[in-house]
């Protein structure tokens, strides 16, 4: 692809894995958006869900994950989704899944309520945080040692990054590519995908 291959120069250390963990009625946009970001930053992407069998999103889309969480291997960045987030952050095993990985994963991203899922797995505590709009308060009260914030587009904790809903995604995707890849990278993807709201430092950056 030539957006990859122009900014080859500019892509730093090396290859990037970054974990997509999917399940049942997670939301398109939410993952579909920094999914197209990231691959067109040159990362490598997995598919990961509770089992390898076919999960359906929102009642339209059919996907069948690379992964189970039994045989998944270890990526550098894990990301959540929204959508019917209480399928996994109510899921026992799940939870005690992501926490097993903490030790080698390097970033964590959230989108839209797949911010819960992170804060069950205690990943949040004491950080600043933001979610879907509708889902502030919420948060705020499964989340009592974090502080949750509205009105902003994503926030980056340095470890953690986490967003607003559904398109937001696409904002602090290209935020993490910039931070990893450099601004021009993001930059050269927001115009490949002729995304026009993409203003760089419009979230909240509390990693520096």
């Amino acid at each position: 692809m030539k957006l990859v291959e122009k900014k080859a120069s500019l892509l730093k250390d090396k290859q990037i894995t970054v974990c997509f963990y999917l399940y049942d009625g997670v939301e398109i946009l939410d993952f579909a958006g920094p999914m197209e970001v990231f691959s067109y930053a040159g990362f490598k992407i997995i598919t990961v869900a509770k089992t390898k069998a076919p999960l359906l999103t929102q009642g339209i889309l059919k996907i069948i994950p690379d992964y189970s969480i039994k045989d998944a291997p270890q990526a550098d960045i894990f990301a959540v989704f929204g959508g019917s987030d209480e399928v996994a952050t109510n899921d026992p095993e799940v939870i005690s899944w992501i926490k097993s990985r903490d030790s080698a994963t390097k970033s964590y991203f959230s989108v839209c309520t797949g911010a819960f899922i992170l804060g069950k797995a205690g990943l949040l505590d004491q950080l600043t945080v933001t979610t879907f709009h509708k889902s502030i308060t919420n948060l705020q009260k499964a989340l009592p040692k974090a502080k949750v914030l509205a009105n902003v587009r994503y926030i980056d904790n340095g470890k953690v990054i986490t967003t607003a809903g559904i398109s937001a995604g696409i904002d602090g995707a290209l935020h993490l590519v910039a931070k990893l890849r450099g601004k021009e990278v993001a930059q050269a993807i927001a115009k490949q995908i002729e995304y026009d709201k993409y203003v760089p430092g419009q979230g909240m950056d509390l990693s520096q």
